[in-house]
């Protein structure tokens, strides 16, 4: 089975101007969660996948986008990737009560990330 693009972020240094361009150009709901310092954005249509708006916190920004793969073990995947010539830029990091994700560099030095819904229910 293919492994689906589940989730979309911009990565910026400045999260609240970027969040206002795409709001007032494209009519997007976008929703700030202070304690994660993460705007969710609800572009208002059931087509296509959701995102989200974000500033790292550290170093340089390896890129303006991430893409989100759904994978269903992130530890088999980093080591596909390994093994495919990419290279792991942060191990899993868990966000509670949701998932975990991963970030990962391909050949050609594009930044993806991949994640791990929470499938307990």
């Amino acid at each position: 089975m293919g492994r689906p693009v589940v989730h979309w972020e911009f990565w910026t240094r400045d999260p609240e101007k970027i969040s206002k361009f795409y709001s007032e150009v494209f009519d997007w709901e976008i929703q700030f969660i202070p304690e994660l310092n993460y705007r969710m954005v609800e572009t208002g249509s059931e087509a296509g996948i959701k995102g989200g708006i974000m500033e790292p916190q550290e170093g340089p920004l390896p890129a303006k986008l991430a893409f989100y793969i759904d994978v269903d073990d992130l530890e088999k995947y980093c080591e596909k990737i390994k093994q495919a010539g990419g290279k792991i830029l942060m191990e899993r990091m868990e966000i509670p009560g949701v998932g975990a994700l991963a970030l990962f560099e391909d050949p050609d030095g594009r930044v993806l990330g991949m994640w791990l819904q929470n499938r307990e229910s």
